[in-house]
């Protein structure tokens, strides 16, 4: 699915309009409007959105102002068919009889129906994006250059000369720390609640690194892999920017508009070191140490119930 990306300054223009206004109407931004105006969102809202996907992607092939935006729409109707294909195996008998609702489950099985799930629309959208790519490096599912020079970034204090394999411990922990102080300001777990909790590492490390892999794999690797190219570098982040952090606005922890803005400078920071790594290390643990914090704030709910 190689496409020719010589474009004019007018195709150039018309391509990122397309990317935004497409990548707008399938986030969670319609969500968003719903929950604000009815108080809740339609059940239908998603369906609409699949079906935009799907003429959109249509219209990559008959209208040739979008042909290189095809790679991009064939991954992100692939990733919405996967997202459907989840929850009808979610609403089906067989998959609510692995519970039994009489009996409490443990912690670890809490979380391993849905992200047994989450994991198989991963790999339906690694397989996407290998068709498109032919190659792991192609999508970032590699470790890439842990040391590579990171861009100066001023109002971070990132001067010109660093190095990622410094700044990636630097934004892990304060990522983790952000999220770990309003948290913990808002459940204030006690000393006997942490040795309650303490059994449930094992599996609160575990939650979280699927998360963030599963996380970076859709949200990052879908749009950096297919639109850099043809929108530019500063498009591509943005688009990420809006897509992962409006994802997190109704459900995120935390949520709401502090929610939208962290998770939205997050994103922001992993999609850069996708793209100057050239691979998915850093992005995955940045994304993994604040996951601890919230997997293990869930584990603090758990053993009060």
């Amino acid at each position: 699915m190689n496409t020719d990306i010589s474009q004019s300054s007018s195709e150039r223009r018309w391509l990122i309009f397309s990317a935004w206004f497409s990548i707008l109407l399938v986030s969670d931004l319609p969500n968003i409007i719903c929950d604000a105006v009815f108080s809740q969102v339609p059940s239908w809202l998603f369906g609409a959105k699949a079906g935009f996907l799907v003429l959109f992607y249509g219209l990559c092939f008959i209208w040739k102002n979008l042909r290189l935006l095809r790679s991009y729409a064939f991954v992100m109707v692939v990733f919405y068919a996967a997202l459907a294909a989840s929850e009808w195996v979610k609403s089906s008998a067989w998959w609510e009889g692995l519970i039994n609702d009489e009996i409490r489950p443990s912690f670890m099985l809490t979380y391993l129906r849905p992200y047994l799930r989450d994991i198989g629309v991963t790999l339906v959208v690694i397989a996407a994006l290998w068709i498109v790519k032919r190659s792991r490096s192609g999508f970032f599912l590699v470790k890439g250059q842990l040391d590579a020079p990171i861009e100066r970034v001023r109002w971070l204090g990132i001067r010109q000369g660093e190095s990622w394999r410094t700044f990636g411990w630097i934004f892990a922990l304060v990522a983790a720390l952000g999220v770990a102080v309003p948290i913990l300001l808002t459940i204030r777990p006690s000393s006997d609640i942490f040795l309650r909790v303490a059994p449930l590492l094992p599996a609160i490390l575990v939650f979280a690194a699927i998360n963030a892999f599963n996380e970076e794999m859709y949200f990052r690797a879908t749009l950096l892999s297919t639109l850099p190219q043809v929108i530019g570098k500063n498009h591509a982040l943005l688009i990420n920017v809006a897509f992962f952090g409006l994802a997190h606005y109704l459900y995120g922890s935390p949520s709401g508009v502090v929610g939208l803005m962290m998770t939205g400078f997050l994103a922001w920071l992993l999609g850069k070191s996708m793209l100057e790594t050239k691979g998915f290390f850093w992005a995955w643990f940045i994304h993994f140490l604040p996951d601890v914090v919230i997997f293990f704030s869930y584990a603090i709910t758990w053993v009060r119930q």
